[in-house]
């Protein structure tokens, strides 16, 4: 009788282990970016100045991606590669730029992401100069 009891009880716990293994989650979701988004881009300093402006952010096979920029850099834009984890994203943008403006405008470097259906966020809080954020929609 205990045998039974036991091997039930082993049963179930392992149906629970390989129940809760599921690969079908909102990760799932996260994992792919590729597409078009458009949205905004919008930076928000430490002394309270404030810039926002239209962007478009492309991510492509082989974890490439390009965004666009506006002539007040207001983004620059970026290109390049990117490598992604759960919640963060590095971007390598392979681009010369000038040094006539901050250079946290280029969509480069380390940023948090979330993704929510075709809703994607993308945010960097640069401590000593401000928050850098993209607001964007899969097209």
């Amino acid at each position: 009788m205990k045998n039974g009891i036991y091997k039930i009880l082993l049963i179930a716990i392992l149906s629970l282990t390989f129940a809760s293994c599921n690969n079908d989650d909102d990760n799932n979701d996260i994992q792919s970016l590729n597409g078009d988004y458009s949205g905004t881009f919008t930076v928000e300093y430490l002394n309270g100045d404030t810039f926002s402006n239209p962007v478009t952010v492309s991510f492509g096979e082989g974890n490439n991606y390009q965004s666009s920029g506006n002539d007040d850099y207001f983004p620059a834009g970026g290109s390049g590669t990117y490598q992604k984890s759960n919640s963060t994203i590095e971007f390598y943008d392979i681009n010369y730029w000038t040094a006539n403006f901050d250079p946290n405008l280029i969509l480069g470097g380390e940023y948090e992401y979330s993704k929510n259906g075709n809703e994607l966020i993308i945010s960097a809080n640069r401590t000593e100069f401000g928050l850098y954020k993209y607001e964007l929609t899969k097209e």
